[in-house]
């Protein structure tokens, strides 16, 4: 059902780049991940995916200059906000610069993939 759909994850968490890594990758994705914005841009510049994971706190660029950038480049990859920040305030300034879904961490498997099926349509 997932087969050969691409994700970006990008995160500054080696353990839970690692950790969501493993369980989309189990679930049929294909799964590249950067510990931070500059690196996850340059990626995009590489690759297309179909889904970017991004979380807002990270060094160098965060998740929502990520997704700024992202939205100038016209990138076509959706983009759902995976982080710690629950503020709603925050989560409508990522949806307003082109976030689909914005989930808090800790986060639940099921939700994510349930937000991810959703994207890819």
């Amino acid at each position: 059902m997932v087969k050969g759909y691409s994700i970006l994850y990008v995160d500054d968490e080696d353990q839970l780049r690692f950790l969501v890594k493993n369980q989309l990758s189990s679930e049929g994705f294909n799964v590249d991940t950067a510990d931070d914005g500059d690196t996850a841009l340059d990626m995009m510049k590489q690759k297309s995916y179909d889904v970017v994971l991004l979380d807002i706190r990270m060094p160098r660029l965060n998740g929502l200059e990520v997704l700024k950038e992202m939205k100038k480049r016209k990138t076509t990859s959706r983009t759902i906000m995976l982080t710690g920040v629950d503020d709603l305030a925050v989560a409508l300034e990522a949806v307003k610069s082109g976030a689909i879904d914005y989930l808090t961490k800790p986060y639940e498997l099921e939700n994510l993939m349930r937000s991810i099926l959703r994207v890819i349509g």
